[in-house]
C-alpha cells in the first residue's frame, strides 16, 4: 500500500507539473532559441538563406537606417521606465500609504485604485485614444469648457505631447498593482514598531522615511523590477493608440514596435526581415535579463542594509 500511495502521488505530481513545462518550453523556451538561431542568417521572406554570423547584429547596431532607429526606439524606452518609476510607482506608494492609514473611504477605494489593472489593455487603449481626440475629446472639451481652450490641442498628433500621453495612460491603467504591492507590504509591518514610532514622534515624514520604506523594499524590489522588464517590453498600448510606426513621426517608437516592424513588416512597408528582427529580439532578450538581474541583485542587497 506505501508503495501504491507513492505511485499515485507521484503521477498526481507529474500531471500538475507537465502540462505548464511542456506549454513553457512550447511558447517560451522555443521561440527564444529560434530567434537565437534565426539571427545568425540572412532571410529572403520566410526562407532561410546562408550563415551571416554576427552581421544582422552588427547592422541593427551600427549600420543606417537602422542605427538611428534604434537608438531612437530605445530612448523612448527610458524615457517610459523613468517617467513610469515616478508617475506609477512614486503614486502607486502615496496611494499604498493613503489606504493603510484608513482614511475615510479606504474599502471602495482600494477597489477603485485596482480595477483600471483589471481591464483590458486594448479597453484602456481605445478610451485614451477617445477622451484625447482632438475634435470631440472629453479633454479638450473639458479645456474649453472651464476657459482654458488655449490649451486643447491634438494630443496624439505631435511629437510633444504624444510619447507623455501614452505614459499617462499606462500609469492609469497600471497604477493598481504597485498600490496593492505596497499595501501588503505596509501591512505586514508590526504594530510594535509602530507604536513605538508613535511614541518617538508625530511626523508622517519620518515615519515614512525612517520606517515604512526600509520595511516595504522587498515590495519595492518587486514592483521596481517587474516595471523595468515592462518598460522594455512595452507594446500593446503604443500599438494601438500610435500606430505600429510609432506616429507621430516615430516620437512614440518603442523597441517592441521596432522589433515587430522589422520582423514583419507594416502597412506603410513591405520590408520585412526575420534575421534582423531575430537579432534585435536577442539584443532585447539580453539587455532586459542582464539588467534586471543586476537591478534585483542590487535591490536585495539594499534590503539587507536597511
Amino acid at each position: 500500500m506505501p508503495k501504491l500511495r507513492m505511485t499515485g502521488r507521484g503521477l498526481w505530481i507529474t500531471i500538475l507539473i507537465v502540462p505548464p513545462l511542456v506549454f513553457v518550453a512550447l511558447f517560451i523556451v522555443y521561440p527564444i532559441v529560434s530567434a537565437f538561431a534565426y539571427a545568425f542568417f540572412d532571410w529572403q521572406g520566410l526562407r532561410r538563406g546562408e550563415f551571416v554570423g554576427l552581421d544582422n547584429f552588427w547592422t541593427v547596431l551600427f549600420v543606417e537606417p537602422y542605427r538611428s532607429w534604434t537608438i531612437n526606439a530605445f530612448s523612448h524606452n527610458i524615457i517610459v521606465f523613468f517617467a513610469l518609476m515616478v508617475l506609477q510607482n512614486g503614486l502607486g506608494f502615496i496611494l499604498a500609504y493613503a489606504l493603510w492609514r484608513e482614511l475615510p473611504g479606504a474599502r471602495f477605494h482600494r477597489v477603485a485604485v485596482f480595477l483600471p489593472v483589471v481591464l483590458s489593455t486594448i479597453i484602456v487603449a481605445y478610451l485614451f485614444k477617445l477622451f484625447l481626440h482632438p475634435l470631440f475629446g472629453v479633454v479638450n472639451i473639458s479645456l474649453k469648457g472651464i476657459g482654458l481652450g488655449w490649451m486643447a490641442q491634438p494630443w496624439l498628433g505631435q511629437g510633444g505631447t504624444a510619447l507623455w500621453s501614452l505614459i499617462i495612460a499606462q500609469a492609469w491603467h497600471m497604477v493598481g498593482f504597485p498600490t496593492l504591492v505596497f499595501l501588503a507590504g505596509m501591512q505586514r509591518i508590526p504594530g510594535e514598531i509602530l507604536d513605538a514610532v508613535r511614541m518617538e514622534t508625530e511626523s508622517e515624514w519620518v515615519k515614512i522615511t525612517k520606517v515604512v520604506w526600509p520595511l516595504v523594499a522587498p515590495s519595492a524590489t518587486i514592483v521596481f523590477t517587474l516595471l523595468f522588464v515592462g518598460a522594455f517590453n512595452w507594446f500593446e498600448l503604443p500599438y494601438i493608440m500610435a500606430g505600429l510606426d510609432g506616429s507621430p513621426f516615430g516620437s512614440t517608437d518603442v523597441l517592441g514596435l521596432y522589433f515587430y516592424r522589422t520582423a514583419f513588416g507594416n502597412v506603410s512597408s513591405g520590408q520585412q526581415d526575420f534575421g534582423l528582427g531575430s537579432a534585435l529580439a536577442v539584443l532585447i532578450f539580453l539587455f532586459i535579463a542582464v539588467i534586471a538581474g543586476v537591478i534585483t541583485t542590487r535591490l536585495r542587497a539594499r534590503e539587507i542594509q536597511l
